[in-house]
């Protein structure tokens, strides 16, 4: 069973060899091949050697595009701040929704453009062409309400639910439109998974997401998986007020935070749930030691059960030590899914 099949068969309930391993890696994963973050994120060419690297050292199940939440907000007209060595990050002192009218005046953007957007579908290209069927090569886009704090400031969205309700609903509407354009296009180009980053979601509480943040969610991955589009569900953050509704999305695998119990994941969102995670990132996967971290993804496991892909709770930080990693993979490799 190569990568690839194991990845399906875990995401379609049937039986693997061994646990998939799917860590997020995006500044490690830049480091290992020594280039800077900002190549990293903006030339594919950089991010796909990287992605490649990481996956044949480390056996990874999967390589992905991941690099930062700029994409879409740039296409869109945001403006971005550009560092040497860090992700780029959101302007938000002028943020695009400032003036919430420009809302009206904004067009979905086409990803075969020359911008971020298709520089990131080229990734997806340029890794399929890569690694053909033996790993998973996943897109990326970005959810609803982290595309909206993106556009509008996660401050200023935050008080939007309050104080105008029906701009958040349109706000939303048009972001699902950019993000299955999105997706489709990343499918196209071969993407076998999207990956739904919506981090945003885990700050505003059990009331709003129901009422805002789920159902357009809901509408994004019930649009990509009538078309046969696996996807992953990647939500930053304390989600245990949430688990419930992430689990009524029924993604095909759902990422657990280190901040959200797995056993309550695993309660939370039911038994047929593929669930990643979760180990702390940094205290656990960065600063524990190769026996630690084994002992810890077994801990992880015992609670998920056989439905179950390895890998810390978010990324893989910069400085993490190899023997770490391994370790980490090693436990998928030496595990399937009915036994933990």
């Amino acid at each position: 069973m190569n990568s690839r099949e194991r990845v399906f068969a875990m995401l379609e309930g049937r039986p693997v060899d061994s646990l998939p391993a799917m860590p997020i890696t995006m500044m490690f994963a830049a480091d290992q091949v020594g280039v800077k973050y900002f190549n990293y994120a903006t030339d594919y060419r950089v991010l796909a050697e990287a992605q490649l690297c990481v996956a044949e050292r480390f056996d990874f199940d999967y390589v992905s595009v991941i690099s930062d939440p700029g994409c879409e907000a740039s296409a869109l007209g945001a403006s971005l701040k550009f560092f040497p060595d860090q992700p780029p990050a959101i302007d938000e002192e002028n943020a695009l929704l400032k003036d919430k009218s420009r809302l009206a005046r904004l067009e979905v953007p086409d990803p075969a453009q020359p911008e971020r957007m298709h520089n990131r579908a080229e990734g997806v290209r340029l890794l399929k062409e890569r690694v053909g069927d033996d790993k998973v090569v996943e897109g990326w886009i970005e959810g609803p309400c982290a595309e909206a704090a993106d556009l509008r400031g996660i401050n200023s969205l935050m008080l939007d639910f309050y104080d105008d309700p029906a701009f958040v609903r349109e706000l939303f509407e048009f972001l699902v439109e950019v993000e299955l354009c999105f997706a489709r296009y990343q499918v196209a180009m071969g993407a076998d998974l999207i990956g739904v980053g919506d981090a945003a979601a885990s700050l505003v509480g059990p009331k709003f997401y129901n009422e805002f943040v789920w159902p357009m969610e809901q509408k994004l991955v019930g649009a990509l998986h009538a078309e046969g589009v696996k996807t992953r569900l990647h939500i930053c953050g304390n989600t245990r007020r949430i688990l419930e509704g992430m689990g009524r999305l029924h993604c095909s695998m759902v990422d657990l935070d280190s901040l959200s119990p797995v056993s309550e994941g695993r309660e939370k969102m039911g038994a047929k749930q593929v669930i990643l995670g979760n180990l702390d990132p940094v205290r656990v996967l960065k600063d524990g030691t190769p026996e630690s971290v084994y002992e810890a993804v077994g801990e992880c496991h015992r609670h998920a059960g056989h439905r179950f892909i390895v890998g810390p709770g978010c990324e893989v930080p910069r400085g993490t030590p190899p023997a770490n990693l391994q370790a980490l993979v090693r436990y998928a490799r030496e595990h399937s899914g009915e036994s933990a």
